[in-house]
């Protein structure tokens, strides 16, 4: 039995994998573009992968290979008409991020609202040494006790934010994208409701027909001009350039990013003009990335070969 993985750096090499030699020889690639998937997976029985398109192209030659699986929860990037033709079974891994994203999404609206770059700023360029007096709060900030956290997704994750939100004291709504979605816990709105009531929005929901361009300039601009926006979901939801245009003109107070149209950021996106921290913090699609994520992603994987096996 072989298995190959073809981009074992996107799960970062702190992750043992030697759990995966039971089943056999095991190979790893750090990243693999098409073509080299196509030669490296020639004698492959299982495939790990990522970000690798698997397609005719990439496994045309695979002969034995008789499992895909992906170490994310989307399958964009399998053909699957292709894989049932072949008779190749395939999975992903849902679930294993779910902590690691709503901790992630507090700590963006954290920074943002009580404005910890301007602070953190201010002592470090020595501001405060000798003071005038003991505190120092130019940049007014308020309790998120009180304030209404909208949430555009009330998945798995999305139920985990409003759990810590509603601790944290705040009026919890929600829009459910798909029209399906219905929880008694929390109060469900219309997208107009959402928009314009919410101190606080983030958006925990998948890329769909229902999604793709759904904060526009039309809904920035129905939006509270103290709100905070934050995308831990995926980057399409948002259009960037319109985003971008609102922060500048103050139509919100702030922006929280996890997820970008395009990834790696592409050098024309149209935030990359926008440098107050105050106002934008981008990370690079780090939230699904705790230590322990990574660690219960690959056990999931382990699992799941285990069981294919078996």
């Amino acid at each position: 039995m072989k298995l190959v993985f073809l981009d074992r750096k996107t799960i970062g090499e702190d992750i043992d994998l030697s759990s995966f030699e039971q089943f056999g020889e095991v190979v790893t690639y750090d990243y693999s573009t098409e073509e080299e998937a196509a030669i490296r997976t020639k004698d492959a029985d299982v495939i790990i992968l990522n970000k690798v398109p698997v397609n005719e192209k990439t496994i045309g030659n695979a002969k034995n290979l008789k499992l895909v699986c992906v170490t994310a929860t989307g399958t964009n990037n399998l053909d699957k008409i292709y894989l049932d033709k072949r008779g190749i079974e395939w999975r992903n891994v849902a679930g294993y991020s779910t902590e690691a994203v709503a901790q992630h999404t507090l700590a963006l609206v954290m920074y943002l609202f009580e404005h910890l770059s301007y602070y953190d700023n201010y002592v470090k360029t020595e501001k405060y040494v000798n003071d005038k007096q003991f505190t120092h709060f130019e940049m007014h900030f308020n309790e998120i006790y009180g304030k209404t956290w909208g949430i555009i997704g009330l998945g798995a994750i999305g139920r985990r934010v409003a759990e810590i939100a509603s601790c944290l004291g705040a009026n919890v709504i929600y829009y459910s994208t798909s029209g399906k979605n219905n929880n008694s816990d929390y109060k469900r709105v219309d997208f107009d409701t959402l928009l314009k009531e919410s101190d606080i929005i983030s958006i925990h929901a998948p890329l769909d027909d229902n999604t793709m361009h759904l904060i526009n300039a039309e809904a920035l601009g129905k939006m509270k001009s103290s709100a905070f926006l934050i995308n831990v979901g995926r980057g399409p939801i948002i259009v960037e350039k319109d985003l971008a245009e609102a922060l500048e003109c103050g139509k919100i107070a702030g922006a929280g990013l996890d997820v970008l149209d395009i990834e790696p950021m592409s050098s024309d996106n149209a935030l990359r003009k926008i440098k107050d921290s105050n106002k934008l913090i981008i990370t690079p699609h780090i939230a699904w990335a705790a230590v322990e994520a990574r660690q219960r992603l690959m056990k999931i994987i382990h699992e799941q070969i285990s069981e294919f096996l078996n």
